[in-house]
């Protein structure tokens, strides 16, 4: 999708896995905010300074030449969260919602598929703050419009429009039930699902995806797909109610943010988590969950309540329709 043509033709509102080719690479909808001074780099236990320096050059070449594609919290990741997201709603829209579950589950995952067919899907799936100086990356305006005039728009092709996309999604979702298009609408509603879960994960916030800028490659595939595959039968979700957005991607801004701010402590429990392992053993990953369960739990949490924010909030500003169950 062309993100300027959609966000020109946006109306705007009183206030109202991931895969890079670039560089290798929450806030709550009704939480408090809770920021933090942006990550440092770290150095891995036993590796020197001078090590540090002489390996990086290689590591960067190394992220031009290979782009990832892994999907940030993994398929099953995104069934949770969009499962329950549908608790979240009040009952006049959590019936169509509910009735139409495996529908949902069934596209929530078309973003991620979508990459095989247009390579530059990609770009919507993270949003790499580092690119637009420290935090809180206040140089990168949140107006498509005016970030376009600022950066170019193959600047910010290169360093990711997930917020933006998540505002595009929130419209079509609207026009859509405005319209009655109920079976577009459980489409556009599953991969608007689909985004906002992404916001919620911080190595979509971050030009170190991956964890090899700071030496430890795969770390978001360890704490975004398989925690969650080898845990989530023991995580307590407690989602809050959904509630009315007033701006869906200002609002997605301030979740790509709030996600940002949890890097550095995931981070620094992956490297305790291997000390004294030479591989990912069962005994890391006990260590690891253990050490970023309450983060991890957290943003899962938050993400059902912010798709369902979302939908509530689309459901609303379509005039708040019948819908058929």
């Amino acid at each position: 999708m062309d993100v300027a043509r959609a966000l020109y033709a946006r109306p705007r509102q009183s206030k109202d896995r991931r895969m890079s080719s670039r560089p290798q690479r929450k806030i709550s909808v009704v939480g408090a905010q809770h920021f933090c001074a942006p990550p440092t780099q770290a150095y891995p236990p036993g590796t020197t300074r001078f090590r540090f320096f002489r390996v990086i050059p290689a590591l960067l070449l190394f992220s031009l030449a290979v782009p990832h594609s892994t999907s940030a919290w993994g398929s099953n990741g995104q069934r949770l969260v969009l499962n329950k997201a549908i608790d979240t709603l009040p009952p006049d829209l959590r019936a169509f919602f509910d009735a139409n579950r495996s529908d949902l589950l069934r596209h929530v995952n078309d973003p991620f598929d979508a990459i095989a067919k247009n390579p530059n899907e990609r770009h919507n799936h993270y949003l790499a703050f580092e690119k637009y100086g420290r935090f809180p990356f206040s140089a990168l305006p949140r107006e498509y419009k005016a970030a376009v005039t600022k950066f170019g728009k193959s600047k910010l092709d290169a360093n990711g429009l997930l917020p933006w996309q998540i505002g595009v999604y929130s419209q079509k979702l609207t026009e859509a039930l405005k319209a009655g298009k109920w079976e577009e609408a459980k489409v556009d509603a599953a991969i608007l699902a689909y985004y906002v879960a992404e916001a919620h994960d911080p190595f979509n916030t971050t030009d170190n995806f991956d964890g090899r800028l700071s030496l430890q490659p795969g770390v978001n595939d360890r704490f975004g797909t398989i925690l969650i595959d080898r845990y989530s039968s023991f995580f307590p979700m407690r989602p809050a109610d959904a509630s009315f957005v007033i701006d869906p991607t200002d609002q997605a801004f301030e979740i790509c943010l709030s996600s940002h701010a949890s890097l550095e402590n995931i981070l620094l429990a992956d490297r305790n988590s291997r000390r004294g392992e030479t591989s990912f053993t069962d005994n890391y990953y006990d260590r690891f969950y253990n050490l970023v369960a309450p983060n991890l739990l957290h943003q899962l949490s938050d993400a059902s309540t912010a798709v369902g924010s979302y939908w509530l909030t689309a459901w609303t500003n379509a005039g708040k329709p019948q819908l058929p169950h």
